[in-house]
């Protein structure tokens, strides 16, 4: 009888809840367009051009930081001096995860090792690169390709930069995109290049062109103990196969160790590499890039416990990560408008179960959607809309409709 009445109860609520918002839902996409393109000035005093370009039929957001002077003269940055395109800094190109949450926050903005930062945004409405969802990334190909061509063809027309130092970053989706589809087809063009997979990762998902290059690039994947599901089996997955790779092309396992790396020490949920949030755990990722990757101590500053802040462990032997526990649902939301439905089981009589719809990657926006049993005789139900930041902003409907 009481499931039966939980679920009358919620069938009212999902018959409520969307008037609420009808005919204001924005796509990510939509939402991200908002945020002004032009010239700001980074957290480290660099310069950072936002722009959109087109990329084979694509429209291609993008965000570079760099010191003024290293910018094109035709570029319109204040303070713009390169003539050339044939400069000494190396780049750190970053592909976010879906929902675009590391598009805006632009966690590699700093320069670091003499490397600028720059980040794309995937060309769709949920703002996933590869299209898709969870592990079908159905676009992955032709999303590969944009990337390659943006580096080799848009990045020489708005900043001076070595091309022979480009190295690139993953983040949830779009370490999806970058070892499943990018690595295996587009490392070719980028020899002795860096890639940084945090808290995402498969397998190729196509021909690998150049195993010799992909076998001599390197790779550090990083994890936490509490990854979503779905990543659990991929992550180990992907590891095996760029060890596989390298095995084939006559490298030994301590040279294998040196090029392969990886780590899920900290606690934590996906992407919260501090084990704080998701947002703030890729920025201490990325805030030490170059100490994990470009021939560092392999140190990471403010990394969640039980680490010791040292993650780069050689793949050989490590492949079999060990998790505990994680959230059941798909790679569906990075964290700027990312949404889920989760079940709960309060282990609480009188609160059995609540469906929850949260914003992930703002706590001070996040919305809570709660089905009650207030534990009385009454049985009463109560449809709840919190603002998390502030609990007194709470709506609540005593009543079957709203």
């Amino acid at each position: 009888m009481y499931r039966k009445v939980v679920f009358a109860s919620f069938v009212a609520l999902a018959s409520c809840a969307p008037q609420r918002g009808r005919g204001r839902q924005q796509t990510a996409a939509q939402q991200v367009a908002k945020i002004p393109q032009g010239v700001s000035t980074a957290t480290d005093g660099s310069m950072i051009l936002d722009a959109t370009t087109n990329v084979n039929g694509l429209p291609i957001r993008f965000k570079v930081a760099a010191p003024a002077d290293q910018f094109m003269a035709a570029s319109g940055v204040p303070g713009a001096a390169a003539t050339s395109a044939n400069g000494t800094m190396g780049v750190n190109v970053l592909l976010h995860g879906d929902g675009g949450d590391s598009f805006v926050k632009f966690p590699n903005q700093a320069v670091q090792a003499n490397t600028m930062g720059v980040v794309l945004l995937a060309p769709n409405d949920n703002l996933f690169w590869g299209g898709g969802s969870g592990l079908q990334r159905t676009d992955g190909v032709e999303h590969a390709q944009a990337v390659n061509d943006f580096v080799k063809n848009v990045m020489p027309q708005v900043a001076a930069f070595d091309s022979s130092k480009v190295s690139f970053t993953g983040v949830s989706g779009g370490s999806l995109l970058m070892s499943g589809f990018f690595i295996p087809a587009q490392m070719q063009n980028f020899p002795n290049s860096a890639v940084e997979l945090n808290c995402g990762g498969m397998a190729p998902q196509v021909d690998v062109v150049d195993p010799a290059t992909v076998a001599n690039t390197r790779i550090h994947f990083q994890s936490t103990q509490s990854e979503l599901k779905l990543l659990q089996g991929s992550i180990p997955q992907s590891v095996t196969a760029y060890e596989q790779i390298a095995a084939s092309q006559g490298l030994s396992a301590d040279q294998i160790n040196s090029l392969q790396t990886v780590d899920n020490t900290p606690t934590g949920g996906h992407c919260e590499f501090d084990g704080q949030g998701f947002s703030s755990g890729v920025q201490t990722m990325l805030s030490s890039y170059s100490n994990v990757v470009q021939g560092g101590d392999g140190i990471v500053q403010g990394i969640g416990a039980p680490s010791n802040g040292k993650v780069t462990t050689g793949v050989v032997g490590n492949e079999n990560l060990k998790f505990v526990g994680g959230q059941k649902r798909s790679v569906d939301g990075e964290g700027f408008i990312g949404k889920r439905w989760v079940v709960q089981d309060e282990g609480d009589a009188s609160i059995a179960k609540r469906w929850v719809v949260q914003d992930e990657g703002d706590a001070s926006v996040a919305k809570r959607w709660v089905v009650q049993d207030e534990g009385d005789a009454s049985v009463a139900k109560r449809w709840v809309v919190q603002e998390e930041a502030d609990i007194a902003a709470v709506v609540a409907c005593d009543r079957v409709s709203c």
